[in-house]
């Protein structure tokens, strides 16, 4: 993996403007906060909670909504349960239910069934400068609660304002987090829930590549898509391939080389400078006539001889990749094999439409297809 210097600058290479929706909008807020909705709905459902003032608005406002971490700042403390829809890619379709810090799980209004009964994964958020005693026996009895009505949830727990502690605070932190929570489920006989701890922030990209692992583990397709890209940059020359909800700037599949934090931040700054400059210089405001074809893509050639090289999949997907420059002679190669990736991934998604409920396995003869086609390095 090529190592990024810090203070490197960089060039843009040529942009196809007009390539990304204008629109970039999840949609409004569910208007009816105050009634859990109890009709059936194919979605997974991400629920975030935490005491309050730990950051679960902050967090979906800067992910799902683009604002500014320094808006936050002006945000109130939620007091009711409010539901947001996020359906843009194929792959990337889920709700989001922010839940007040101040929720009563043993008040008889409650509906453990209903909101726990699909849900996919709960977001607990800890906030790492305050005293988070009171917040692990929340924790705790969210955990339990949860998992006596879904055994199935992915539980995330999201060490969230770190940007204030030095590097040896939060690892000090992180550790007697991780082993107060566990050592309480032991106690309570629950050795076998497993929690993820993931150390956040909004104010740089952590937030976003832990995000990214949440959503990655409701993706039932995730295998064939790791396989899919694996087949792709092996074939290509390319060191590192991230395939992006461009909205979000979630990464829904990554090859199996090791993530760097360096090479993540670099590839969510070129979506960022992409989308600026379609806003800037795109079409019309009728996103009807927005300009996403097959050509869309963007060059970004690094001060270290590294390119940065993102290709359109889709109207929200996008492939960011990272190569040397002497691979990147064989541009054509790479395009046929990124049309031979897009074509796999398209089939993938006609799977998934025709068969909605039950996750499709590993499918070996897509993976045989793409694998025929590719050419080689």
């Amino acid at each position: 993996m090529a190592s990024y210097e810090g203070d490197g600058g960089f060039t843009t290479g040529s942009y196809v403007v007009g390539s990304f929706p204008k629109d970039y909008g999840y949609g409004a807020d569910d208007p009816d906060h105050d009634t859990i909705v109890t009709a059936l709905d194919s979605k997974p459902r991400i629920l975030l909670m935490g005491l309050r003032r730990s950051g679960k608005s902050s967090i979906q406002k800067v992910v799902f909504h683009k604002m500014s971490p320094n808006e936050t700042l002006f945000l109130e403390s939620t007091n009711k349960i409010v539901k947001d829809d996020v359906s843009n890619s194929s792959f990337v379709q889920f709700q989001i239910w922010d839940f007040p810090g101040q929720i009563d799980f043993f008040d008889p209004t409650f509906d453990s069934e209903t909101i726990f009964g699909g849900c996919g994964a709960l977001i607990f958020v800890i906030d790492a400068q305050d005293d988070y005693m009171e917040a692990l026996a929340r924790l705790h009895t969210t955990v339990s609660r949860a998992h006596k009505v879904n055994p199935n949830i992915k539980f995330e727990v999201f060490i969230h304002k770190v940007d204030g502690l030095s590097d040896d605070h939060k690892i000090e932190t992180q550790r007697d987090i991780y082993q107060r929570a566990n050592d309480d489920l032991a106690d309570a006989g629950l050795e076998s829930i497993h929690l993820s701890f993931y150390l956040t922030s909004i104010y740089d990209h952590s937030i976003f590549e832990a995000f990214s692992k949440v959503v990655q583990k409701l993706i039932p397709q995730l295998p064939i898509l790791e396989n899919l890209l694996n087949i792709f940059i092996s074939n290509s020359g390319i060191e590192k391939a991230f395939l992006f909800d461009v909205v979000s700037k979630i990464y829904i599949a990554t090859d199996s080389s090791p993530v760097d934090m360096q090479s993540y931040e670099l590839c969510c700054d070129m979506i960022d400078v992409v989308i600026d400059v379609s806003c800037i210089y795109g079409g019309s405001e009728d996103t009807d006539n927005s300009a996403f074809d097959q050509q869309s893509s963007s060059i970004i050639k690094m001060n270290n001889a590294t390119i940065l090289y993102l290709r359109e999949v889709n109207k929200f997907l996008a492939i960011v990749c990272i190569m040397r420059e002497d691979s990147f002679e064989r541009q054509g190669l790479i395009d046929y094999n990124f049309h031979c990736f897009r074509k796999a991934i398209t089939e993938v998604f006609n799977v998934r439409h025709k068969h909605q409920s039950p996750p499709i396995p590993s499918s070996p003869q897509t993976n045989g297809i793409l694998e025929e086609n590719l050419g080689k390095t």
